[in-house]
C-alpha cells in the first residue's frame, strides 16, 4: 500500500530532483497566471480607451482590482485551514476564475453603457474570488511536498515561480497581442481558454498530490447546515462574496478603507497569536515574517507601476516601432523564465556552502534594484530629449532590473512565510503575505493616479510629471533598501534558523539524503 503521508511527497516518484506534485502544481499555476496576466496587460487600456475613464480614475480603478485580487486568500486560506483544504479551495476557485475570465469577453459598446459596465464589474468580481480561493493555497501546497528543513525548498519555489512566469509571458504576448489587433474580446478570450486549461490540469493531477491539501477534518464537510453539506455552504458563501466584491470594486474609496481596518485586524490578531499561544522562537519567527511582510507592501507599490502607469508610458512616450504596448508586459515574465535558473543555482550554490544571503538582505537588495530601475528610465528619457520619445532600450533595463529585484524577494518571501510559519498558521500567513501586495497593489494605484496625464498641459508636461515621479519614488526606494540591508543581522537572529525543525521526526527520515 502507498503511504501518502510522506512529507517529501516523493512517493509517487521524482523529476529534476522534485516530487512529480511540484509540476502538476507548476501547469495549474502557469496557466492560470497566463490568464491573469494576459488580461492584467490589457486592463488598463480597457479601461482608457473602451470604458473612457481618465488616466487617474483607470489608476485607482486598476489598483483597486488588483489589491482584491491580492487580499482575497486571506479569506481563502483561512477556509481551506480550517474547513475545505488546500486542494478543494485550489479547484474552486479556478472554477470562478474560468467563468470570470470568460465574462470579460463580453465587452459591450464601451463607454459609460450601464448593462455592459455591469457584466465587466461582475467578471472582475469572479476573477477575484476565484483568486482569493487559488493563490494562497496553490502556494502552500507547494511547500507541503517537503519537510521544512529540506534544502529544495527555495528552489522548487523558484521552479514555481518560473511556470508563474511562463504563463504570464505568453499571456502578455498572445493575449495582448490579439486585443489590441483584433478586438478586446479576443484577448479576454483567450485568457478564458488559458484559465480553462489550468482547471483540467489541477483536477486531472490529483493523484500525483499524494494526498496533499486535503481537508483537515472530511466529516465536517459532509454535516449539513441550513439544510445542505457544510461543504456547499462554503461554496454558496463565495458565490455571495462574489456581489459584495462586485459592490467594492466600483466604490473604491471604501476598498481603502477596508484594507486599513482589515490590515489592523489581522496584524492584531497574528501579533495576539504569537504572544499569548506560540512558544518564544515560534514568535520571532512570526515577527520576521511581519517585518518582510510590512517591506514588501513598498516593493510592490513600486513595483505594480508595470501594469499601470508604466504600461500607458511605454504606449505614449516610447519608441515601440509599432509592436502593441501591452505585449511590453511580457518582458518582466520572460526575464524571470531565463534569469530564475541561474538564481535558483546560486541559491543552492551558496546555501551548500554556507555563503546565502538572509532573506532580509535579499529584501533590501530587491529594493535597491527596484529604485535603479526608476532611475535609469528617467535617465534614458532625459538623454534622449523629453521632446524625443524614449529609446525602448531603457523599458528593457526597467524590467531587467525590475526582475532581478523581483527575484530577490517573491519567491524568496513565499518560502520565508510557508518555513517561518507554525503548520497551524501556514495559510494564514501566506494570505497575510498576498495582503501585503494587496496594499502595496492599491498604493500602487494612488501613484499610478498622480501620474495621470491629465493633470499637466501638453505632452512633454504630462512626460516629465510621469518621470518626476518616477525619480521620487526610485529614490525612496534606494534608501529603503540601504536600511533594510543595515537591520538584517537582527532579523535573521528573530528567524532562529539554527533550531528550525520539521512538523515531526518522521519528516527528518523522509528527506532524501544529499
Amino acid at each position: 500500500m502507498t503511504d501518502t503521508t510522506l512529507p517529501s511527497g516523493d512517493s509517487k516518484g521524482t523529476f529534476l530532483g522534485h516530487p512529480l506534485g511540484l509540476f502538476v502544481l507548476f501547469f495549474a499555476e502557469m496557466w492560470e497566471r497566463f490568464s491573469y496576466y494576459g488580461m492584467r496587460a490589457l486592463l488598463i487600456f480597457y479601461l482608457t480607451k473602451h470604458w473612457l475613464f481618465s488616466d487617474e480614475k483607470s489608476g485607482i480603478i486598476y489598483g483597486a482590482y488588483t489589491a482584491l485580487v491580492y487580499i482575497t486568500p486571506v479569506l481563502g486560506g483561512y477556509i481551506a485551514d480550517k474547513y475545505l483544504g488546500q486542494r478543494k479551495a485550489v479547484l474552486f476557485g479556478a472554477i470562478l476564475l474560468t467563468f470570470g475570465h470568460f465574462l470579460m469577453g463580453f465587452e459591450g459598446e464601451g463607454g459609460q453603457d450601464l448593462a455592459s459596465l455591469n457584466a465587466f464589474w461582475a467578471a472582475l468580481a469572479f476573477i477575484i474570488v476565484g483568486s482569493g480561493f487559488l493563490k494562497a493555497n496553490i502556494s502552500v501546497m507547494v511547500g507541503q511536498l517537503y519537510p521544512r528543513t529540506d534544502i529544495r525548498r527555495d528552489s522548487a519555489y523558484t521552479i514555481f515561480y518560473m511556470g508563474i512566469n511562463l504563463g504570464a509571458a505568453t499571456g502578455a504576448l498572445l493575449c495582448g497581442w490579439l486585443g489590441e489587433t483584433y478586438g478586446w474580446n479576443y484577448g479576454f478570450g483567450a485568457a478564458g481558454v488559458g484559465m480553462l486549461l489550468g482547471l483540467i490540469v489541477f483536477a486531472l493531477g490529483k493523484p500525483l498530490l499524494v494526498g496533499r491539501g486535503e481537508p483537515p477534518k472530511p466529516e465536517l464537510l459532509k454535516e449539513r447546515k441550513f439544510g445542505m453539506p457544510f461543504e456547499w455552504l462554503l461554496y454558496v458563501t463565495g458565490i455571495i462574496a462574489v456581489g459584495v466584491v462586485w459592490w467594492l470594486v466600483q466604490n473604491q474609496d471604501i476598498v481603502g478603507l477596508f484594507l486599513g481596518v482589515a490590515g489592523l485586524i489581522l496584524v492584531s490578531y497574528i501579533g495576539f497569536t504569537a504572544v499569548t499561544k506560540l512558544s518564544p522562537e515560534e514568535r520571532d519567527r512570526i515577527f520576521a515574517a511581519m517585518f518582510l511582510i510590512f517591506g514588501s507592501i513598498l516593493f510592490w507599490a513600486l513595483f505594480e507601476q508595470a501594469g499601470s502607469s508604466l504600461n500607458l508610458y511605454t504606449d505614449r512616450y516610447v519608441d515601440r516601432a509599432g509592436v502593441p504596448a501591452s505585449t511590453f508586459q511580457s518582458i518582466n515574465a520572460i526575464y524571470i523564465v531565463l534569469l530564475a535558473p541561474i538564481f535558483a543555482i546560486i541559491w543552492t550554490f551558496l546555501g551548500q556552502r554556507g555563503l546565502e544571503p538572509s532573506a532580509p538582505v535579499k529584501f533590501g537588495l530587491a529594493m535597491f534594484q527596484l529604485g535603479l530601475g526608476f532611475l535609469v528610465l528617467k535617465w534614458g528619457a532625459e538623454a534622449a530629449g523629453l521632446e524625443n520619445a524614449t529609446p525602448v532600450l531603457f523599458i528593457f533595463l526597467i524590467y531587467l532590473l525590475h526582475t532581478t529585484g523581483e527575484l530577490c524577494l517573491s519567491p524568496v518571501g513565499l518560502s520565508a512565510m510557508n518555513r517561518l510559519a507554525p503548520a497551524h498558521l501556514a495559510s494564514l500567513i501566506m494570505g497575510t503575505w498576498f495582503f501585503a501586495s494587496a496594499t502595496g497593489n492599491f498604493v500602487a494605484g494612488l501613484i499610478a493616479a498622480a501620474t495621470g496625464s491629465e493633470r499637466a498641459s501638453g505632452d512633454g508636461a504630462a512626460k516629465e510629471l510621469v518621470l518626476g515621479v518616477y525619480q521620487t519614488i526610485g529614490l525612496w526606494a534606494i534608501g529603503f533598501g540601504v536600511l533594510v540591508i543595515v537591520v538584517s543581522p537582527f532579523i535573521r537572529k528573530l528567524m532562529h534558523l539554527d533550531t528550525l525543525q520539521d512538523d515531526n521526526a518522521e519528516d527528518i527520515a523522509a528527506q532524501p539524503a544529499e
